[in-house]
């Protein structure tokens, strides 16, 4: 599934071609993908002009002239891209936004675990509500973790991937990040110092940036929005490496199943 880099660096690439232009037509070719689309996307839609294309945690927003939304999740393969008016539509080309400039933005989710929801003006959408901080702003940091962690027998990696917590850091990010801060994934949560929530802070923002100006990580099927892939996963440390060196004191790195998500990490680096 896309995580925070790739949705990031998918609005980076989309912004340019979309912010400013006026949607003058949608194509929905099928009615719902995870969940149904809403009516408001094929009747409120067109006629907006697109604001801005903004991300909270792993989900889209087309903010429009209006002060309404377009919100989008690209599930497990979903893709966006800006087409000439005319490409052909492929099997899996669900969604077209059809743009002043004469191209179309174009959604592909072959598994269908995608969305195109709607939120209306002055409203927040439920799946948004709750949401902890972002990972890359000022209001997340060792002593958020720390307050948050006090009492938790969870496992830190399930805790850090709660969305609740903090946003957007998914399988791949928290098992890099707790190896750069040399933390055990099964530690427990209300078990790690505030020093070490500090550097482990520190290590999500500092990977999580860098794997933005790298294009993510391309995992399956997700590919930039001109359809070049993001090459973060040549760089992974831990992530799908199990059995290998670890490539600081090259013990063999361990693999076991943390939250039913798979976890590899360094027994020996880690703590």
């Amino acid at each position: 599934m896309p995580e925070l880099p790739e949705v990031e660096t998918t609005r980076r690439g989309l912004a340019p071609h979309v912010e400013g232009r006026r949607v003058t037509g949608v194509v929905l070719r099928r009615p719902d993908l995870r969940w149904p689309i809403p009516a408001e996307v094929g009747e409120q839609l067109p006629g907006r002009r697109i604001a801005a294309v903004r991300r909270r945690a792993k989900y889209l927003l087309m903010d429009t002239d209006a002060g309404d939304s377009a919100l989008l999740h690209l599930g497990m393969s979903g893709m966006l891209r800006v087409l000439p008016g005319d490409t052909p539509v492929g099997a899996h080309d669900h969604v077209d936004l059809a743009l002043d400039s004469g191209r179309v933005l174009r959604f592909t989710d072959p598994r269908r675990f995608g969305s195109l929801l709607w939120q209306p003006a002055g409203t927040e959408h439920e799946l948004l509500r709750g949401l902890g901080p972002e990972p890359l702003s000022d209001a997340f940091d060792g002593d958020w973790l720390f307050a948050r962690s006090r009492g938790r027998s969870a496992p830190v990696k399930s805790f850090l991937m709660d969305q609740r917590i903090v946003v957007g850091v998914g399988n791949i990010y928290a098992a890099e990040s707790l190896f750069r801060a040399g933390i055990s994934p099964t530690r427990a949560a209300g078990k790690v110092s505030r020093e070490r929530y500090a550097a482990l802070a520190g290590a999500v923002r500092d990977i999580l940036a860098y794997a933005i100006t790298r294009g993510g990580t391309t995992l399956r099927d997700f590919l930039n929005p001109d359809g070049a892939p993001g090459y973060f996963e040549q760089e992974l440390a831990v992530y799908g490496r199990g059995g290998l060196p670890c490539p600081n004191c090259g013990a063999p790195l361990r693999e076991a199943s943390i939250g039913q998500r798979a976890s590899v990490w360094c027994a020996r680096c880690q703590r």
